[in-house]
């Protein structure tokens, strides 16, 4: 009798059961169905009316074999708002403007390499209304021994500002890393009751040990591929302050599969002057973030909310530029595009640029190269290109495509109207300064600072060069702080999205020199932005924080001595 009572068999696979053990776990609740005791495939599972949402399998390449999740991501909200304005028609919509470089050319000459700039802008917030798309993020944090102190408690303060900010309709989750990663905060709606357990979460973490990057990203990349729910946006945030242990070869090793389809971007930020910028930059590169350098430990707030504030304004996503030759002479011979993939159609007469996401208010400037051909004895005027701009309203959940202005040139006979387009101008001085830095990093790369310095020094195409050619002007001072803010800085300008509040800001102005042309002085940056590209959600919720640092400060200094207040009394 003891014997029998000792093992009773399954219910549902017939095995053996030692006393006290259950049947029924998470593993079913779950939507598993291999049985805990056999292994076996179940044919019907208890009290489950219908089979579970499929999940995407798992990419995690950690040696520990994880499988899904069995906790479930929460749910996203329904936002009946937005269901109902999809089919409104007076929304906003990317607008999309062409620059010739100059507004005519003679009717018997032909130009090898005409410029015409490519500008297209986001809806600003204001046009969506209170609506905006809600986002999944995934904030990755070191927490290896360099951490310890004043560091995490900056980090700590860091990550509480953006659960703070976030929505009842975004959803975090929080990874942890040193020697291991963990998942400390699965991704949960940012209601009442997820903020406060996830800042008990953050508060909770201590720092200790290495500094394993890859397998803190293959956690995130679990995460994101074990949602049953996925929000409209989706995005991770990377902090670190050291170099990756664990993975001894390429950089780009670092970045999970999934990740290099830019399924997600990756957003880094490196912390002082011992981490990895070189590590750093190529995971963003590759997933379509932007890397930015934390130079001052009090500045780390900041980047965060500035990071945050663009990803709560994402209006456009899957963005495509496309331009097609309208003359029958006209050919594209290149485009400028910086980081973005743009294609040329074997037979050049159409091209395209493959944008990405675009915050609310962002811009986009790309250079297209044409042939301009003699015109004809009576062609007064040369239509050159057609544009159209295709994209997914991230809000409305709709595909869009819009034309563009064409762009054309006058044909006069003989005078050509004098005149530059400043605007495309500005793109020039913008393109050359990003080939100057690139230039510049690969020497001090090689070892050659002094031509590093010389090539920034030499550009003079604003004054943020010159903050650069200080930085590299020395190995010491190349490996502590100038190749973090140089990648940073090619980063921001490659991708036309503002850089790290931390690093110092360039001048609004352009000195003459290579790129600047006739006009002489020009005017970079745009009204007093704090900023190049910085949008005003970014810029806002960069102000939200320095007044909440503020608030906190002022309300934890202690109140003046008594005697003071008597004196002034008296």
């Amino acid at each position: 009798m003891e014997g029998d009572a000792a093992a009773d068999p399954c219910a549902i696979c017939l095995g053996d059961v030692g006393r006290g053990q259950a049947i029924f776990t998470a593993d079913v609740a779950h939507g598993h169905r291999d049985c805990p005791i056999c292994k076996a495939a179940w044919r019907d599972l208890p009290f489950s009316s219908s089979p579970p949402p499929a999940r995407r399998p798992s990419s995690s390449h950690h040696h520990h074999n994880h499988g899904p999740y069995d906790d479930d991501d929460d749910p996203p909200v329904a936002d009946q708002t937005v269901e109902a304005s999809r089919d409104a028609a007076d929304h906003a919509v990317v607008a999309v403007k062409t620059h010739c470089e100059r507004p005519a050319v003679a009717r018997g000459a032909s130009r090898g390499s005409f410029a015409v700039l490519v500008h297209a802008v986001a809806p600003g917030a204001a046009a969506a209304g209170a609506r905006r798309a809600p986002l999944d993020l995934v904030t990755v944090i070191d927490v290896s021994g360099s951490m310890r102190g004043e560091k995490l408690r900056l980090v700590k303060q860091a990550v509480g500002f953006v659960i703070d900010n976030l929505g009842p309709t975004d959803r975090l989750s929080v990874v942890s890393f040193s020697n291991d990663a963990t998942r400390v905060v699965r991704l949960a709606r940012m209601a009442a009751d997820g903020k406060a357990s996830a800042k008990c979460a953050v508060e909770a973490l201590a720092a200790g040990g290495g500094t394993n990057i890859g397998e803190g990203l293959r956690v995130a990349t679990r995460e994101l591929d074990d949602r049953r729910h996925r929000n409209a946006v989706t995005s991770v945030i990377l902090l670190s302050d050291g170099r990756d242990g664990y993975v001894p070869r390429r950089h780009v090793d670092l970045v999970p599969p999934s990740f290099r389809g830019r399924a997600a971007p990756i957003h880094t930020f490196g912390f002082g002057t011992d981490h990895d910028a070189a590590a750093m930059h190529t995971v963003a590169e590759e997933t379509g973030g932007t890397f930015s350098f934390v130079e001052n430990q009090a500045a780390i707030e900041d980047s965060f909310a500035q990071c945050v504030g663009g990803l709560l304004s994402v209006a456009m996503q899957d963005v495509r530029v496309a331009v097609a030759c309208v003359h029958p002479g006209v050919r594209v011979l290149g485009v400028k595009s910086g980081r973005y993939e743009n294609r040329v159609d074997a037979d050049r007469r159409a091209a395209s640029v493959d944008v990405g996401e675009l915050y609310a208010d962002e811009e986009r400037r790309f250079l297209v190269f044409v042939r301009v051909p003699a015109a004809e004895a009576t062609e007064e005027v040369t239509q050159l290109i057609k544009v159209r701009c295709s994209y997914r309203d991230a809000v409305r959940g709709c595909c869009e495509d819009v034309a563009g202005d064409d762009a054309a040139v006058l044909r006069p006979l003989s005078q050509v109207p004098d005149g530059l387009s400043m605007e495309v101008v500005r793109e020039r001085v913008r393109v050359t300064a990003t080939e100057d830095m690139a230039a510049a990093r690969a020497a001090a790369e090689r070892g050659e600072h002094a031509k590093a310095a010389r090539i920034l020094e030499d550009g003079q195409e604003a004054d943020e060069l010159s903050d650069l050619a200080a930085r590299v002007a020395s190995r010491r001072e190349y490996e502590q702080t100038g190749r973090a803010a140089m990648l940073s800085g090619m980063s921001s300008h490659r991708q036309q999205r503002a850089l790290s509040v931390a690093v110092r800001p360039p001048t609004h102005f352009v000195r003459p020199g290579r790129g600047a042309g006739r006009g002489g002085i020009l005017r970079l940056g745009g009204g007093a932005a704090p900023r190049p590209y910085a949008t005003p959600a970014m810029q806002n919720m960069v102000k939200i924080s320095r007044s909440a640092r503020q608030q906190q400060h002022t309300s934890s200094s202690p109140p003046p001595a008594k005697r003071m207040h008597l004196r002034f009394a008296e």
